[in-house]
């Protein structure tokens, strides 16, 4: 029963991710005036198919100096990593309901920066490294605000528990009183999962390809996956945190439904951003952080700390 709980849940999100490519490189393709991908299948549906069995036939190579256990096991344990973290979320049928969900989760994205940390290093090569170096910086650095704004949320939730979050929701959005932490939140997710504008450790512009320039077929296969399964992850986390769902929807068939609508619009808006903006130089992307995001996000944690207390000490009328 386990198994196939798993399998209820990780492959639909693998095949989100795949139609999640598609998606992209039409979205990108009409925003420039193109059309994208419409050879392979009926409007080319069935390119992101195309491209697993073009990556996953080819040999993968590997640099002769580089580290082969790290260099080989860095993309599994990215992909591991990303499919893990849908443990706790509250699915129609969630594989594990953790008290501590929250934890759990922010816990296991901490460890992605280990398989680009050591894809870098074990590829032996200036470019990677550096890319590798870039990430852990830009991925330590974003998980601070991410930590303190689930530990506001979580002041006026009470659990860790993400089922118990969506239901607290009952009445009225999270991001309705809290727009500034979802704001935050959001910018904050699109560095975590290295997207545009946040994209330093792969600017092609300075390091070919960034962490990943010395992997080929199905190792690399398995990074773009990781990458497109940490969007939808994400995007899923930040439905739940802000967006959750009324108890009697939370128990109802149409719950998958509106769920699965709200990731689709965050990210959406992920394309629409990596479209739209730039690419940030690294002093602007530790100056947003650590000069803006990080005070503000304190200051609304004090602030959500210290409301409820000090509404409990005012008596009640009588």
């Amino acid at each position: 029963m386990l198994i196939f709980n798993l399998l209820l849940v990780i492959v639909p999100v693998l095949l989100a991710m795949a139609f999640l490519t598609l998606a992209e490189r039409k979205m990108l393709g009409y925003m420039q005036l193109r059309k994208g991908p419409n050879i392979i299948g009926p409007f080319g549906l069935l390119q992101p198919f195309a491209d697993a069995l073009k990556l996953f036939l080819k040999e993968p190579l590997r640099p002769l100096t580089s580290s082969m256990f790290l260099f080989m096991l860095s993309p599994t344990l990215a992909l591991t990593i990303a499919t893990t973290m849908w443990t706790p979320l509250p699915t129609p049928m969630p594989l594990a309901n953790i008290n501590m969900g929250m934890l759990f989760i922010l816990a296991t994205s901490s460890l992605s920066v280990y398989s680009i940390l050591w894809s870098g290093w074990a590829s032996n090569s200036k470019y990677a490294l550096i890319g590798a170096l870039r990430a852990v910086a830009q991925t330590i650095s974003y998980e601070v605000t991410l930590a303190i704004i689930v530990l506001s949320i979580l002041m006026f939730n009470g659990s860790f528990n993400l089922t118990t979050l969506m239901i607290t929701q009952e009445f009225m959005w999270m991001i309705t009183f809290s727009w500034p932490l979802a704001m935050m939140w959001y910018t904050s997710t699109l560095a975590e999962t290295n997207r545009t504008p946040f994209d330093l450790m792969e600017g092609e512009s300075e390091l070919v390809s960034g962490f990943n320039v010395e992997y080929a077929a199905g190792p690399f296969a398995l990074f773009f996956m990781a990458e497109y399964t940490n969007i939808i992850t994400m995007n899923a986390l930040t439905s739940s945190l802000f967006l959750g769902s009324s108890y009697q929807l939370f128990k109802s068939e149409y719950f998958t439904m509106t769920f699965s609508s709200k990731i689709t619009c965050l990210t959406m808006t992920f394309l629409w951003v990596r479209a739209s903006y730039p690419r940030f130089r690294y002093d602007q992307l530790m100056h947003l952080l650590w000069k803006n995001f990080l005070p503000m996000t304190l200051a609304m944690c004090a602030w959500h700390t210290i409301v409820p207390i000090i509404l409990s000490c005012i008596p009640p009328q009588t």
